[in-house]
């Protein structure tokens, strides 16, 4: 069958907008790859400290982000070739897919805005433990290790200390931070370093998702529509 007039328009339309969901997909994929690979989240996410691997909950927002932009892709090639072949079927499981995806999008947004600080509170966390070591006036091999995954933090993130540094830290602080300021008030905390570090990731995660949101919401009006003209052009017998 042929549609013709306004919905002729509308099955382009959809294709159109399908196309940009599936090129969509693949910013989403190159997005995640890049913030699994980028150099500062890799260089601290790969530490260990006394047999604790640092928090990987970043990395499971990661993956999930990776499985989203591949299934987009896929979405979008089906909704492309369900508009093209003017296929009742294949509109109604790419509408399905969509409804499915758009539930999936709000509720990881609920839960990111929800656990927004849990990312970088963790891995604070795992800083301060490190930081307690290596300020430990007693050598010890804890205390070198701690040593050295603090310098991997300073050095990543180009600060020095939590901003509430006690004594015991400003006495070794040029050993753990060469080449850094020693006095506290110039010098940048790895707390504000690793907040504002998570918060710039995830203010790029939610502006691509709420593109997507838009995109589907038309998407699926716009496949309401076909399928609609679609079912009333299909012949009568």
């Amino acid at each position: 069958m042929v549609l013709t007039g306004c919905n002729q328009c509308i099955k382009y339309m959809l294709f159109f907008f399908n196309f940009i969901f599936w090129l969509a997909g693949g910013v989403i994929l190159g997005i995640a790859l890049w913030l699994r690979h980028d150099t500062q989240t890799s260089n601290l996410l790969m530490l260990q400290f006394e047999g604790t691997q640092a928090p990987g909950t970043f990395y499971i927002s990661v993956y999930v982000l990776i499985a989203v932009g591949a299934v987009m892709m896929f979405v979008g090639f089906l909704g492309c070739y369900g508009a093209i072949q003017e296929s009742q079927c294949l509109l109604g499981t790419f509408f399905t897919c969509l409804v499915i995806l758009f539930a999936c999008e709000v509720a990881a947004g609920i839960w990111g805005f929800i656990n927004r600080e849990t990312i970088s509170t963790e891995l604070i966390s795992f800083y301060d433990a490190a930081y307690m070591k290596a300020v430990d006036p007693v050598e010890t091999p804890s205390k070198q290790a701690a040593a050295k995954v603090l310098g991997v933090f300073h050095d990543t993130l180009e600060c020095c200390g939590k901003g509430d540094d006690n004594q015991l830290f400003l006495a070794v602080q040029s050993s753990l931070c060469p080449g850094r300021p020693i006095d506290p008030l110039v010098s940048q905390s790895c707390h504000m370093k690793l907040r504002d570090l998570f918060t710039e990731k995830l203010h790029v995660i939610g502006l691509a998702a709420l593109i997507i949101a838009v995109i589907m919401v038309f998407e699926m009006i716009f496949t309401m529509v076909l399928c609609c003209a679609v079912r009333n052009a299909a012949p009568a017998y």
